[in-house]
């Protein structure tokens, strides 16, 4: 085979499936390792290893000759935080590390570039409003922080000597196929498009076009090293969120939604974590804008927004 080869661990979720689709179309062959096959499965440049994140298996030997794993594997945070709950997404996402660390030691030729996805909530949960995060900005208290520097502290024990590593540490991704704006969509639509809580909590969020086209950049340019954080320049407040959702939308304005009501509605309706809403961070990617050639194609909220849901 002469494409190069590149293995997406977690690549049948939101961000996988558009990665993987946009590879495709760039002429690379990709392995998708995953629970449950990828919906795009058949495509004859796409191959599918199931996994259960625990044991080596079958799907070890693909990453032999590949140019770089993509490792997205985490279980979804959008749930109430239960001690269970707690248990299974920081076990996901450490286990997928160790477990990709103990295949490519086992490798006559490992790829020589791991991507992995991290978390902007690295930085703290809660934090003061007005605070701006930078990759410079120290790392912070409670769940979040310790899933976070748990998962980077696996990256960094399982790496090859040489081999290149680029941990993404992102926050809100921007999508119709997944993630939370499907969600707040809905919800505008129906009229429940107000602020949340106060209102000014930040929303650092990216395009998941944007996305898509940092992690390609990332695995082909060796200037990429280390830690970023991933999000677009221009964070908002959740008024203003959802304000521009409104106007997207074509929708009037909506009442504020108090944060008790907020409180009861994630946890009692939408079973999943109030603070997912009601928390955020004023994220300002300074290593993506300084230090590389990445160009985000979507800067503002609005334009973003329009894109995404202009056919919807």
């Amino acid at each position: 085979m002469n494409q190069q080869q590149l293995v997406i661990a977690g690549g049948s979720g939101f961000m996988g499936q558009n990665l993987s689709n946009h590879l495709v179309q760039a002429d690379y062959h990709i392995i998708i390792l995953s629970r449950s096959k990828p919906a795009n499965y058949d495509h004859p440049n796409i191959t599918w290893h199931q996994w259960d994140n625990k044991t080596l298996g079958p799907w070890s030997s693909s990453l032999n000759n590949a140019a770089a794993i993509i490792n997205l594997v985490g279980r979804t945070v959008d749930c109430r935080k239960t001690p269970q709950q707690r248990k299974e997404i920081f076990e996901s996402r450490v286990n997928s590390v160790n477990l990709i660390g103990r295949s490519i030691r086992e490798l006559d030729s490992p790829p020589p570039v791991w991507i992995q996805a991290g978390t902007a909530h690295i930085f703290g949960d809660p934090i003061p409003e007005d605070t701006v995060v930078t990759d410079n900005s120290p790392i912070g208290e409670g769940f979040a922080p310790e899933v976070g520097t748990a998962w980077e502290t696996a990256l960094h024990e399982n790496l090859l000597p040489n081999q290149r590593h680029v941990n993404l540490r992102t926050s809100f991704v921007l999508g119709t196929t997944g993630g939370a704006l499907k969600r707040m969509v809905t919800l505008t639509r129906l009229g429940l498009g107000g602020r949340l809580g106060s209102g000014k909590q930040y929303i650092s969020w990216i395009h998941e076009a944007d996305m898509t086209r940092l992690i390609v950049d990332a695995i082909r340019n060796p200037l990429y090293h280390g830690n970023y954080l991933v999000t677009a320049p221009n964070p908002v407040t959740n008024a203003e969120f959802m304000h521009t959702l409104r106007k997207t939308c074509h929708r009037p304005w909506s009442p504020p939604v108090p944060s008790l009501a907020v409180k009861f509605g994630a946890r009692f309706i939408m079973n999943t974590d109030p603070e997912l809403a009601l928390l955020g961070r004023r994220c300002i990617p300074t290593r993506l804008q300084t230090e590389t050639p990445f160009q985000f194609h979507y800067l503002k909220l609005q334009s973003a927004l329009e894109n995404l849901l202009q056919s919807k």
